[in-house]
């Protein structure tokens, strides 16, 4: 444990918030995207917001994969479940995430529908093995982190011979989604997300490297900072962003030195682009269809395709009435903004995604109690 005791160690936290505050400029504010559910978390977790000067902000993004999963993948995830006599295999986050009219997997489940929460791609293949005479779907979902397995799973299946098998895929990338947020107006009613620099993802950078953000610090002049999930990680990346900001660079750094790196993991990379291509574009809750930010199963593979081998029926999909959690995936809400925040939307009772995944801006807010009361006061206030 000394290894990560060193990276929340309260006397080098009190260090690095000194040092934040001199180095922040009393006259401006400083808008600071976590694009990582994670680092959302851990800034939360550990008070890091309450570490640093009032005119730093931090901006919640759209870092949470369970999240921004659009509400119409996840209807014909059901669909898949409940008309065609598969064992849908899904990720323990998904199961409680509602779809339109609040059906979800798990309420597919109790209906009767056969889904099974595994916590690896292996889980999947294990059970299409111990149910030859039936097909099996894995619902695969998340970033550049968990791609790689899902690629090794077709391979294995192919070598294998598994001919039961298919993936749903629903892996999507995050540069194009960083760029999005940085270049798409306004929604209709929305005062403009303020962005200065980005906190960029820990785990997907451990895959793609630092490379791929070089364009989006270029073209929109945005400084990027690969940052580590502890909460010194992340105090010490916002101070390389404050840093960057004073002196108007737009560079990409990376503070996660002790695992990524520029180039990232060539051999995941290597498998990904052997079984998986770009799609021209993709839904993303929240952001709307951002192009080239998704990928999906290439012709070479496609009887392990769910979506060649399965046809589901066009739908209208719609998110939970007065739900935030689009608004909030963008940045330009804060859950304490929503008036089913506390209210009717809870972990025991969640309307939206983000109060669903461990990793959602609404499920942080609630897990620790940081604006438990001021969601409070709203609904006094509303009374």
């Amino acid at each position: 444990m000394r290894y990560v005791s060193e990276f929340r160690d309260g006397s080098l936290a009190r260090k690095l918030a000194r040092a934040i505050a001199q180095a922040s400029d009393r006259t401006r504010n400083y808008h600071l995207m976590e694009f990582c559910g994670g680092h959302t978390h851990a800034i939360f977790r550990y008070g890091v917001q309450d570490l640093v000067p009032e005119n730093v902000k931090y901006v919640h993004g759209p870092g949470c994969p369970v999240c921004v999963l659009p509400v119409r993948r996840l209807d014909d995830a059901v669909e898949l479940a409940l008309n065609h006599d598969v064992i849908l295999c899904t990720y323990g986050d998904m199961m409680r995430v509602p779809g339109t009219k609040q059906k979800s997997l798990i309420k597919a489940k109790a209906e009767g529908a056969d889904i099974r929460m595994v916590y690896s791609t292996q889980d999947a293949l294990r059970i299409t093995r111990d149910n030859s005479h039936r097909e099996v779907v894995f619902f695969a979902i998340g970033f550049e982190t968990t791609t790689p397995p899902t690629a090794v799973a077709i391979l294995q299946a192919k070598a294998e011979g598994l001919k039961n098998f298919t993936v749903f895929c629903n892996h999507v990338l995050t540069p194009p989604a960083i760029a999005h947020i940085v270049n798409a107006p306004a929604e209709e009613g929305e005062d403009p997300v303020r962005i200065d620099g980005f906190l960029g993802p820990s785990h997907v950078s451990s895959v793609i490297g630092s490379k791929p953000y070089e364009p989006v610090a270029r073209i929109y002049r945005k400084p990027v900072v690969i940052a580590g999930f502890e909460p010194l990680d992340v105090m010490q990346s916002t101070l390389m962003l404050i840093r960057q900001i004073n002196e108007g660079r737009h560079d990409v750094e990376n503070q996660y030195t002790r695992v990524v790196t520029r180039d990232g993991n060539r051999k995941a990379q290597r498998l990904v682009e052997q079984v998986l291509e770009l799609r021209r574009e993709f839904e993303w809750r929240g952001l709307g269809t951002v192009p080239q930010s998704a990928l999906k199963i290439r012709k070479d593979f496609s009887d392990f395709d769910a979506e060649k081998r399965f046809p589901v029926s066009p739908k209208t999909s719609r998110e939970v009435k007065s739900c935030e959690c689009p608004a909030i995936l963008r940045g330009a809400k804060r859950p304490t903004e929503c008036k089913l925040f506390g209210n009717i939307c809870t972990p025991d009772n969640p309307m939206g995604a983000c109060m669903v995944s461990s990793e959602g801006a609404c499920a942080a807010y609630w897990t620790y109690g940081r604006k438990r009361d001021a969601a409070a006061a709203i609904k006094e206030a509303a009374v």
